[in-house]
């Protein structure tokens, strides 16, 4: 063995033992007669002692011409720090180093290999390899295998089976852009790469397998987010003879492991919540519920009193924020400049302060009587020292902009504690969106979730109202995961088809292989996926699922460490038939 025991492992109860340790040179401090270095891997960092006057000579020279990061091997004596270290588990120990040997050496880095680093976000990436020695990521990955272990022991304790799907499959037109692979036994014609393992889960049902997960990669061209990666991972499951409340009841204890498992937290019931309740309160379908400033409807309050910009909209919308009466006019002037930001899309602001003396001051003063004012504070559950902001035009825009401006001011009062946790399940998605541009229906999942059963009527008579027996668990503002109830009968998927505007040519070219399953006795089944990136970020504490994935690509879908996309041989090319 090259080693006896690692950087992070001695104490003070190993004082005189004779050990060896191996690691990466992390600072050198050469004070001419004495010369320490700290060596690190990834279980900590021991500090090495060398003293000119008991040092073998060769064995100083050696310690004094170290680099950062050279990878060494020492043996010596553990002795007590007479200046102890309280900010590292070793911090009582030093080793007095009796023989160094350079297992490797290195060039100097391109940035400093410290917890606070002095390297841009690209250099980094460029250099993965390097970064990754940090001990902040490597912190993040000791967090993911303990997500992905502790994942798999809560599934394996309630009999799901971890079964792989294929990678390469077909292309299927609904959803993001697939990646598509070329064939060259089958020369014109392509595979894709998953976006999930959807109609492979649903045919496993059928197979008999009633509880299926998988840990899987997933891969979706779309334009990427701090939050998203053209390739990333998910906790894929799937169970028959289930209902909606099975799936929430089940996958509502998985979560509630994972947090009790890895942070200690103990999640109590998580609530459901409509999704229509999701947007009226929230103005998105992602609610973050660490703080209140619930949207209230203020249209019959306000219409008709001459102000056009409230007489002419369709939605009058207002939240009420504690304790900012006294913002100045230029905090309101941030934050009407804010939200008429082309991405928020909003065209004003309006504004009422309720002071703590009990007087009223707003931007509408000359066409609402302080009676009416205090009417609209009393209907926003408002409390002296409290500012009503409000919005006001087309109603989605106006809840799409209210919503971006209750978050920003939740972040300005510190109520988005990134260590409190607000689980939400929000449910009864819309089943189908209409597309403008293509004159027809999209599925808002996917073509195979099941309507709620006192709908599926209304799919021949009013499409657009018909509600997804579909579900997604939002934890503070951020979607962890969602899934539905399958359709699980043939007539009705077919009329889905046929609702997104497939001929029966198109679904049977598509999806004619789980239509055929169909009619071999599949059980009702549902499922779910969790983004397990993002349930690492979350846990985490962090915002880009980047820094929890070993190698990431960076905002343009590139790895820029080993130079990827890149062009291929033209040979290559004309073996593809390309």
């Amino acid at each position: 063995m090259f080693r006896s025991h690692t950087c992070g492992d001695l104490r003070i109860n190993d004082v005189g033992s004779k050990v060896s340790l191996c690691g990466w040179v992390h600072k050198v401090r050469d004070k001419g007669k004495i010369i320490w270095i700290d060596l690190r891997d990834k279980y900590g960092i021991t500090q090495l002692i060398f003293e000119d006057s008991n040092t073998d000579s060769n064995t100083f020279l050696k310690a004094r011409n170290c680099g950062r990061e050279f990878v060494l091997k020492i043996t010596g004596l553990v002795s007590e720090r007479s200046a102890k270290n309280k900010n590292i588990d070793t911090g009582n120990i030093e080793i007095i180093v009796d023989e160094i040997q350079y297992l490797n050496k290195s060039e100097l880095p391109p940035f400093i290999i410290e917890d606070e680093t002095d390297g841009g976000e690209e250099l980094r990436m460029k250099y993965r390899y390097l970064d990754l020695r940090r001990n902040p990521l490597q912190k993040n990955l000791k967090l993911r295998h303990q997500l992905m272990r502790e994942t798999r022991n809560f599934l394996d304790s309630k009999n799901f089976i971890e079964i792989e799907t294929p990678v390469l499959i077909k292309s299927t037109p609904e959803g993001a852009r697939d990646f598509v692979v070329p064939s060259r036994m089958n020369q014109g014609e392509f595979y894709a790469l998953p976006q999930s393992p959807q109609t492979f889960k649903q045919l496993l049902m059928i197979s008999g397998f009633d509880k299926y997960y998988q840990l899987v990669k997933c891969f979706r061209d779309e334009d990427l987010r701090a939050d998203r990666q053209p390739e990333f991972t998910q906790i894929d499951c799937e169970m028959s003879f289930v209902e909606r409340d099975d799936i929430l009841s089940n996958f509502g204890d998985l979560i509630k492991y994972l947090f009790k498992k890895v942070l200690g937290i103990t999640i109590n019931n998580i609530p459901v919540m409509e999704f229509s309740d999701a947007i009226n309160f929230y103005g998105n379908d992602k609610p973050d519920l660490r703080f209140d400033m619930q949207f209230v409807d203020l249209f019959n309050d306000v219409k008709g009193s001459g102000f056009n910009v409230f007489d002419d909209a369709e939605a009058i919308i207002g939240i009420n924020v504690p304790n900012c009466s006294e913002y100045s006019r230029k905090q309101i002037d941030e934050l009407t400049d804010f939200v008429k930001k082309p991405q928020i899309g909003a065209k004003g602001l309006v504004y009422i302060k309720y002071n703590k003396d009990g007087t009223l001051k707003s931007s509408i003063d000359k066409f609402y009587s302080s009676d009416k004012l205090l009417d609209i504070v009393s209907k926003c559950n408002s409390n002296k020292g409290d500012l009503v902001l409000i919005l006001a035009g087309e109603k989605n825009n106006t809840q799409n902009a209210l919503s971006e401006l209750r978050l920003l001011m939740g972040n300005k009062l510190s109520l988005r504690n990134p260590k409190e946790f607000k689980p939400v399940w929000v449910v009864n998605f819309p089943l189908l969106k209409w597309n403008e541009e293509l004159k027809r229906f999209n599925a808002m999942h996917h073509p195979f979730t099941s309507p709620i059963n006192e709908d599926i009527s209304l799919l021949d008579k009013d499409p657009s109202s018909v509600r997804a027996n579909a579900y997604d668990l939002v934890i503070n503002g951020v979607e962890i995961g969602g899934g539905s109830v399958r359709i699980f009968k043939k007539e009705l998927q077919e009329k889905m088809f046929n609702v997104l505007g497939f001929t029966k040519e198109e679904s049977k070219k598509q999806f004619g292989f789980l239509l055929n399953a169909f009619q071999y006795g599949t059980p009702p089944h549902g499922g779910i996926a969790f983004g397990f990136d993002r349930l690492c970020a979350l846990f985490g504490g962090k915002e880009s699922i980047r820094d929890f994935i070993a190698f990431p690509k960076n905002t343009s879908g590139r790895d820029v460490m080993i130079d990827s996309p890149s062009k291929i041989k033209l040979d290559q090319l004309e073996e593809l038939g390309l």
